[in-house]
């Protein structure tokens, strides 16, 4: 029976090591799993024992991405507290700002994959929501919890992992709109400033009270930027 295990598990990843390696030359569109199956060295029926379709593989190579990034890591280490809570939303921010930023790149790429498939059958957006959710929900969750308990935050409706979803969802078409070569929209702030009152809209949303927005986001934005805190430094 381990046996067994061990050759399925091996076999599993082999066949993701062939997809990184097909979708990175072919991207998603130009990748079939007929060509990973090749690629891996397998039966597309095989294929298809450990990976329903391509974007069932497509949705677990992001995963172990995400998993693996250092970064990610250290963010779902932190304790759970109104302090993790405006972190994860800055980070939140910043993560779709570099998507703006640097249109061209990979992480772009995959958003018109989400874009597309919510147009479409919304099969890749759906398993791109539950690696998301999954990863991050369990930390958000605990610091709301946390924030509440603490007086820095009211209670808002009765699915704290929805106000996660509406602020991914408020950063996604914020994203979209600057996504083009010529903005659908522009914002009119740039830099630090609209980063700082996007932060604050999505902290409302979520119920943070003024004194805990002031107080954590003043601090974190602080760190990021290597100078001292207002209230620090006063």
């Amino acid at each position: 029976m381990s046996t067994l295990r061990m050759t399925s598990d091996l076999r599993r990843q082999l066949i993701l090591g062939a997809a990184k390696r097909c979708f990175a030359r072919h991207g998603f569109a130009g990748t079939t799993t007929k060509s990973v199956a090749a690629a891996a060295s397998i039966s597309e029926g095989l294929l298809f024992k450990h990976f329903p379709t391509k974007s069932a593989l497509y949705a677990e190579i992001l995963a172990e991405e995400c998993a693996a990034d250092p970064a990610l890591q250290s963010l779902l280490e932190l304790e759970p507290s109104t302090e993790t809570l405006v972190i994860l939303i800055r980070e939140m921010v910043r993560h779709f700002d570099e998507v703006h930023t640097l249109p061209d790149q990979e992480e772009a790429q995959r958003m018109r994959l989400m874009l597309a498939s919510h147009l479409d059958d919304g099969e890749f957006a759906r398993l791109i929501y539950e690696k998301v959710g999954g990863l991050i929900g369990p930390i958000f969750e605990a610091s709301v919890k946390r924030a509440i308990e603490a007086g820095d935050a009211t209670h808002i409706g009765r699915e704290p992992m929805n106000l996660f979803w509406f602020a991914h969802h408020s950063l996604m078409m914020v994203t979209l709109t600057r996504l083009p070569a010529v903005p659908c929209l522009s914002y009119g702030n740039k830099g630090a400033d609209f980063e700082r009152q996007l932060c604050e809209f999505i902290l409302r949303g979520i119920g943070l009270n003024e004194a805990a927005i002031t107080h954590y986001l003043d601090r974190d934005l602080a760190r990021v930027s290597g100078q001292p805190a207002i209230a620090e430094s006063a």
